[in-house]
């Protein structure tokens, strides 16, 4: 496929005051690659500089506390340890001109009691997930969660701020906030998954408040929200097989209508179900595009041809990539010339060492990286 001139997939983008130098997103993709303490490996500094020519990388979904955990070797950003090593991570990235943010993420009842010393998973009811969760044991059978007190809410509300501070202190040009993928905070925005009667359940907008507070504590940090982005997945139903709630557009409108207030950086919206299909379930993606008042970066099994279109048609400000970028480091050059795009097996995407991670070779080569 030859290269396609004037394309706005390429083309330089002014994220808030952040400068990109193309609409290509790097979508966060877990690897289950760091220690039982959440510490990322010295080569995740690899994997991510060689990916760095992408306009903005999104980090892999990052627990925010011990209590976050819903998977197995997956980093973290509340000790001393985990920000060094990923100091480590932005200092290789910044070297290569890149941009990146850190996703913060709490699990909730996506988890097992293996991953909390037998204590029970946290969610706003107390609603078993179906499916498995992924543990040092291999993979288990979720549990029914338990019922977070009203007071404690508060508490997890300060682990994101602190959270938000570790993710600046460590380095990265911003944050994004996971309220996508029937995760904690959309646990609490859904009505299928929230069933409480205190001031976090019931009406909408009781519903919305814990994730707003997390919003205004995360802004707060940053100073504003022109370096906070945030997830979300209107139309999945994916892990833990959640239905829709009762009036995903009318949930999602109020929710939209609310972060717009908090000016933030951008939303980054799955469209449709991770991994699986673009069906929309109902939900008017471009709709919620107009009605969020910054950047809207598109995710979801999109290629070239697709992403073009999108923005073209003015559905999207940047398009996010993921599995691509398994085996692709060099992807925004494969998609800009057309050349063919590798795939990386299953058994390399969770897991492992540096073999199937940060090894896989460029067009022309293995990626020589700036010192």
């Amino acid at each position: 496929m030859p290269q396609i001139p004037n394309s706005t997939l390429f083309e330089p983008f002014m994220l808030g005051d952040l400068p990109l130098k193309n609409r290509i997103v790097m979508a966060p993709l877990t690897r289950s690659r760091s220690s039982d303490a959440g510490v990322p490996p010295d080569f995740a500094a690899t994997y991510y500089a060689q990916r760095a020519t992408a306009g903005l990388i999104v980090s892999e979904a990052t627990n925010i506390s011990a209590q976050a955990r819903g998977y197995a070797l997956t980093p973290g950003i509340w000790s001393p340890e985990q920000v060094e090593a990923w100091q480590r991570v932005t200092r290789a990235v910044r070297a290569q001109d890149g941009r990146m943010v850190l996703q913060l993420w709490h699990t909730g009842r996506i988890s097992h009691p293996s991953l909390h010393d037998g204590a029970l998973p946290v969610a706003p009811s107390a609603i078993k997930p179906s499916g498995q969760a992924f543990t040092n044991s291999g993979l288990q059978d979720h549990v029914t969660p338990r019922a977070l007190e009203t007071d404690e809410i508060p508490a997890i509300v300060a682990d994101y701020r602190h959270a938000a501070q570790c993710a600046k202190d460590a380095g990265f040009d911003g944050v994004e906030i996971h309220s996508a993928n029937n995760y904690l905070l959309e646990q609490f925005v859904r009505d299928s998954t929230n069933r409480r009667t205190d001031r976090y359940g019931g009406a909408l907008e009781n519903r919305l408040r814990f994730p707003l507070e997390v919003v205004a504590a995360v802004t707060e940090v940053w100073g504003g929200g022109a370096r906070v982005g945030i997830r979300i997945s209107p139309g999945t139903t994916a892990p833990g097989d959640t239905p829709l709630d009762s009036d995903p557009m009318g949930t999602f409108n109020a929710y939209l209508d609310a972060l717009s207030a908090f000016g933030l950086m951008y939303i980054h919206d799955i469209e449709g179900v991770t991994q699986m299909s673009r069906d929309s379930n109902g939900i008017d993606y471009p709709a919620l595009r107009r009605r969020f008042s910054g950047a809207y970066i598109a995710n979801n099994n999109y290629g070239r041809d697709l992403a073009e279109q999108t923005l073209a048609d003015g559905n999207a400000d940047l398009i996010s990539f993921g599995r691509p970028f398994i085996a692709n480091p060099d992807l925004v050059d494969r998609l800009r010339t057309g050349a063919p795009l590798a795939e990386a097996p299953k058994q390399y995407w969770y897991g492992g060492d540096a073999t199937g991670y940060s090894d896989w070779p460029a067009m022309q080569g293995q990626i020589r990286l700036a010192a």
